[in-house]
């Protein structure tokens, strides 16, 4: 999967792929990830056919905290 640059342009913002063996495992990921960050929040999670496991893409801002909570 190609890395969008435009999510990217300045420092702080990053893109977290995750992968895991099932889906509840990713969703866990994500949404501690929006715990701490600000985040895209839970996006779909795929399968790769023939691949193993599942994967997503959060996009986060770890420069500010989350402040949903």
């Amino acid at each position: 999967m190609e890395i969008d640059e435009q999510r990217i342009t300045e420092p702080g913002l990053v893109i977290l792929d995750v992968a895991a063996a099932d889906e509840d495992t990713v969703h866990t990921v994500m949404e501690g990830s929006s715990r701490r960050w600000a985040t895209s929040g839970v996006t779909p999670v795929w399968r790769t056919p023939g691949g193993p496991g599942v994967r997503s893409r959060v996009y986060a801002d770890v420069r500010r905290p989350d402040t949903a909570r």
